[in-house]
């Protein structure tokens, strides 16, 4: 999890929502990514799915079955139903995600969904804390750049921003 969070860090640097994965497959890492959607200009760019994708072509095959997936945070419904597809044995991610998360936030695609062909187990709060703090820090200062950046802006159209 640490390597995940390694990843987010290159996230935040980057303006980005600071999410990383990293995926383990016989005690080493063959994929890690950062999410990547304002850099990518791709709404799908999240870390989780960055990750399958390099873990599927470093081991030649879209299944990644005796596979890890660690993430910082709870996976989404695009990325849990994605990690479904790609089969890893087991997700485990840092802070929960109660409005969107799919690994047991709001719903549950990855472990008890019986109509999908695949479960994952899953462990969760594995370095939480630093996982939560990092997305905080992200959104505080993001709200806070919107709030100056309200104020710099003039009102009307004589008005200069210190007036």
């Amino acid at each position: 999890m640490g390597q995940a969070l390694r990843e987010a860090r290159k996230a935040l640097n980057a303006d980005e929502v600071p999410i990383g994965a990293v995926i383990v497959r016989e005690g080493r890492i063959i994929a890690r990514a950062w999410n990547q959607v304002e850099t990518l200009r791709d709404a799908t760019a999240h870390a989780e799915m960055l990750a399958l994708t390099a873990a599927q072509q470093s081991i030649g095959d879209w299944r990644l079955e005796g596979c890890t997936l660690y993430v910082t945070k709870e996976p989404c419904p695009m990325c849990a139903g994605a990690i479904v597809h790609c089969r890893p044995d087991r997700v485990v991610f840092g802070c929960p995600d109660p409005k969107a998360g799919a690994a047991g936030g709001w719903i549950n695609l990855l472990e008890s969904n019986p109509p999908l062909n695949h479960r994952c187990d899953i462990t969760s709060g594995i370095l939480g804390e630093e996982s939560l703090h990092l997305i905080q820090t992200f959104f505080r200062d993001a709200r806070e750049r919107k709030k100056l950046a309200r104020l710099d802006t003039p009102r009307d159209p004589g008005e200069t921003p210190s007036s």
